[in-house]
């Protein structure tokens, strides 16, 4: 079967796909007139939708709507939009969708941006494709970049609260904090713009240049305020911290990139015949000396703080219980702070020896005689007795003799004994005593 039988195939099949939605739209769909202008502004005809039909989905969708209407509006362009395999479907209805956020009020941002946040992205096509043919292959991989530009622009709107297509840039205005914000939305966006340069079959194909002159007229608005934030931010550049400062020579660096890649973009729009050639501006490329001074300048840029977080000691902290003292205790005054203990140091005690038990007495203290003549008055008087037989009694000066004098002489026990040689011991003393006298 040759080329040209399998096209003709594929758009008899496309019509009669067409025909059936629109035949069911008619009978099942409470909205029938938006959902047949859907589906004839998105049908499987190789060529630009009718304006009427564009002109319908846009009245739908305009803020004087109910939003119920809004939202059936989109969720009908996203069905189609999910359930189609092929390339001018897909491409068409972009486009509606296109031309929706740059000619409809931004309240059908806000629905837009609503609907994906409750679902998944209707406008992610990143696996999409039509291999019906090489041509149609080509188509698809343009379609791809062409959903990621309409994506990135949704998110751009959020960022800066305004479309940088229906209203003046106010890069050239914005403080610091604000412009390293917004320059790099603009940017990323500005780099979606770039990657919409088509490439094989889709060169050439006219629905594909309709929407690439949408693409590359808004790239004028993108890159002027991106221009201006520059500006803007060259100004302020030598003021900021280093933090900041290394962010703005990021974006600094980046604009001058994509200014080079932009004036090749304008030069294939040129040769397609896409803008006539004076809608383009021309392209600046910044001074590279400039460039150089800027990263001096980061190099000693002053920092938010000399010492980090990290590095700072914080004091200690002290628990307390605040004491609320009774009116009475307040007037009292202060009593003196108590003296410092004084420390004392510990005194080593060592065990006591076991010792011997002293069964003689020849341990026991020698009595003091002095003492003992202030407590007896009647002294006794020792007489020596060496000379004496031993079995004469003993006698005591007083007269008192017999048991008296028994008591201390008498060896019948180990008491007896320990007495004895006490008052051996005494009787010495005393001697040594007079003698002395």
């Amino acid at each position: 079967m040759s080329g040209g039988t399998q096209k003709s195939i594929r758009k008899a099949l496309g019509a009669l796909k067409d025909t059936t939605t629109v035949s069911l739209a008619k009978v099942n769909s409470d909205y029938k007139e938006l959902d047949i202008a859907i589906v004839k502004a998105t049908n499987h005809v190789e060529r630009p939708a009718k304006e009427k039909y564009i002109r319908a989905i846009f009245a739908a969708v305009s803020a004087t709507r109910p939003r119920a209407d809004v939202a059936y509006c989109i969720h009908a362009l996203a069905r189609r939009l999910a359930k189609t395999h092929n390339w001018a479907v897909a491409l068409k209805t972009l486009v509606v969708i296109h031309r929706a956020l740059r000619e409809v009020d931004p309240t059908f941002y806000e629905e837009l941006m609503n609907y994906g946040r409750s679902r998944s992205h209707m406008l992610n096509l990143a696996h999409f494709k039509d291999d019906s043919s090489p041509n149609a292959w080509d188509y698809s991989t343009w379609i791809r970049t062409y959903a990621l530009f309409l994506e990135e622009r949704l998110e751009c709107f959020r960022v800066l609260k305004y479309d940088i297509e229906m209203d003046r840039p106010r890069t050239k205005d914005l403080d610091t904090a604000e412009l390293l914000e917004h320059l790099p939305a603009l940017q990323q966006l500005l780099f979606r713009v770039l990657g919409c340069q088509p490439q094989g079959a889709a060169v050439h194909n006219f629905v594909v240049q309709l929407a690439l002159s949408m693409v590359a007229s808004e790239s004028i608005k993108i890159y002027q305020a991106i221009s201006d934030g520059t500006v803007n931010l060259v100004d302020k550049f030598f003021e900021m911290q280093r933090h900041d400062a290394m962010r703005a020579l990021d974006i600094y660096r980046r604009a001058g990139q994509q200014a080079e890649r932009l004036s090749e973009f304008y030069e294939v729009c040129k040769s397609l015949d896409i803008g006539r050639g004076e809608r383009f501006i021309k392209i600046e490329q910044p001074p590279a000396s400039f460039l150089q001074a800027m990263e001096e300048y980061v190099k000693e840029a002053p920092r938010f703080s000399t010492v980090r977080k990290d590095q700072v000691v914080a004091p200690k902290e002290i628990l307390a219980i605040e004491y609320k003292k009774a009116p009475e205790e307040e007037a009292r005054p202060p009593s003196p702070p108590p003296p410092e203990p004084v420390k004392v140091e510990p005194v080593k005690v060592e065990a006591p020896e076991a010792e011997q038990p002293d069964l003689l007495g020849l341990n026991d203290p020698v009595p003091n005689t002095k003492e003992l003549d202030d407590k007896n008055a009647l002294a006794l008087a020792i007489v020596p007795v060496s000379d004496q037989p031993t079995s004469m009694a003993p006698t005591l000066a007083n007269g008192a003799t017999g048991w008296e004098l028994a008591l201390v002489t008498a060896p019948s026990s180990n008491e007896s004994a320990v007495a004895s040689s006490k008052l051996t011991a005494y009787m010495t003393m005393q001697s040594d005593e007079a003698i002395r006298m």
